[in-house]
């Protein structure tokens, strides 16, 4: 039997990187997954298409984290489509690196709005929606709290709060039987590392100088270790944060 036969999950900002590599191992494992997207429905749709293919079951629905309407709308439709949730991985995020000269209001709401309040209201919609078992809730935060590199003020604040805000939920939802950690990433090859100039640059080659491990990571580095948390195999841990960066701190 599949560590995750007969749950469902749902996963934010999937379309690509980290998210699509966490959903397609979920459903690898047995998961049926809602394919959560704000914008890049081609990608959620590629996502979809390549877990089915390989025998899972997924759809994608489309939703704006920050929108607490788009949010309870997400939950409806997965329980619509398979009947409950059982497994949240708050996994929508963006990032801006840039000076503090640089800094404006719309970069701090921009980040702070769907990095730290997406993430409460999906928290919120899971534990609306989750059934008397409880569920598991995987944050994905960043090794930035860690590592703290200059012109990231604004991203490393909300990554800050997605740790502190895993280990305020794991006591406020354990009698409701609902495990809450986090994996916080480093440097990891996605298409939003690509876009953003740093597969490359010297920010990578300095991650690599770095690291224990000597490179930077994949999806496929991260992916399971959302299974992990997401299966039976970790009921015994909440409130932890799983710093996945190849040792660099």
């Amino acid at each position: 039997m599949k560590k995750l036969e007969r749950k469902v999950a749902v996963v934010t900002g999937a379309s690509k990187g980290i998210g699509a590599g966490i959903a397609k191992s979920l459903a690898a494992e047995g998961a049926a997954v809602v394919i959560n997207y704000a914008s890049a429905r081609a990608g959620a749709e590629q996502t979809v298409a390549e877990i089915v293919r390989n025998g899972g079951q997924a759809i994608a629905i489309q939703g704006d984290v920050a929108n607490a309407a788009d949010v309870d709308r997400l939950f409806r439709e997965t329980e619509q489509a398979f009947g409950k949730a059982d497994i949240l991985v708050n996994n929508a995020g963006v990032y801006q690196f840039g000076s503090i000269e640089d800094i404006t209001e719309a970069d701090f709401h921009r980040q702070f709005n769907i990095n730290v309040l997406g993430l409460l209201l999906a928290t919120q919609g899971a534990v609306h929606h989750f059934g008397q078992k409880g569920g598991s809730i995987i944050n994905i935060g960043s090794a930035v709290t860690a590592i703290t590199p200059p012109g990231s003020a604004i991203y490393t604040a909300t990554k800050a709060s997605v740790d502190s805000i895993t280990k305020v939920l794991s006591k406020e939802l354990g009698a409701k039987k609902i495990r809450v950690n986090s994996i916080n990433p480093g440097m990891v090859e996605t298409e939003g590392a690509h876009a953003a100039g740093l597969i490359g640059s010297d920010f990578q080659a300095n991650a690599e100088k770095t690291a224990p491990l000597g490179r930077i990571g994949q999806p496929t580095d991260i992916a399971p270790i959302a299974v992990f948390l997401a299966s039976d195999e970790s009921g015994w841990l909440t409130g932890e944060t799983l710093i996945a960066s190849g040792g660099m701190r």
